[in-house]
């Protein structure tokens, strides 16, 4: 039996971080394999919906060439990746939003897929990837029906995606503590020599 189709979500990719260890600059724009690293997030998005965002602090008009929005943090003082969730949160015009990190090349539509469906099977809980006891933050789908928890989190102090996340109901979709598609290329190691 066919599964059914994956309900519409948004998109949101996450490029608004300080890129302290990359010296500086701006991880989205980085080229690893002749293309900036945020392409490969978009390659994977475009697909999912027609409500791609991408949450960045600088160079917007080269990164509104990938999106159909663009958001960006409402403090100054770059304070993590919660931020731009909570400005995805508030634009997403479908009742899920999909959150991607924008170093992350070689994650594939299987694994995005993973996540659709498990959000699709229990709609009302954040999904979020852990690889064994790890989980990854930046790799989850949130009910945007969360937004006003996740700025009450927000207001109570809390930085962190997981934290603010557990709070609301969060389900795990397991991987491979070595599950190679969730490498994040965010140093210049890694960049420069990864796969």
């Amino acid at each position: 039996m066919p599964q059914a189709p994956l309900p519409p979500c948004s998109v949101l990719i996450l490029a608004g971080g300080r890129g302290q260890r990359m010296g500086g600059q701006d991880k989205g724009l980085l080229e690893w394999q002749g293309r900036p690293l945020v392409s490969y997030a978009v390659d994977l998005a475009r697909p999912l919906g027609d409500d791609l965002i991408i949450s960045c602090n600088r160079n917007q008009e080269r990164y509104a060439a990938y999106a159909d929005r663009l958001v960006q943090d409402d403090s100054p003082d770059f304070p993590g990746p919660l931020t731009g969730i909570r400005a995805g949160l508030a634009v997403a015009r479908h009742s899920h939003l999909l959150v991607l990190p924008c170093d992350a090349p070689l994650l594939d539509a299987p694994l995005v897929e993973r996540l659709l469906r498990a959000s699709a099977e229990e709609p009302e809980v954040v999904h979020m990837l852990r690889r064994a006891a790890q989980w990854e933050p930046l790799f989850c789908i949130v009910p945007v029906a969360m937004r006003a928890g996740v700025e009450q989190a927000w207001q109570s102090g809390d930085r962190s995606p997981r934290h603010a996340f557990l709070k609301l109901g969060l389900k795990a979709v397991d991987c491979p503590a070595d599950e190679p598609r969730l490498a994040n290329f965010n140093t210049p190691e890694l960049l420069y020599h990864g796969r």
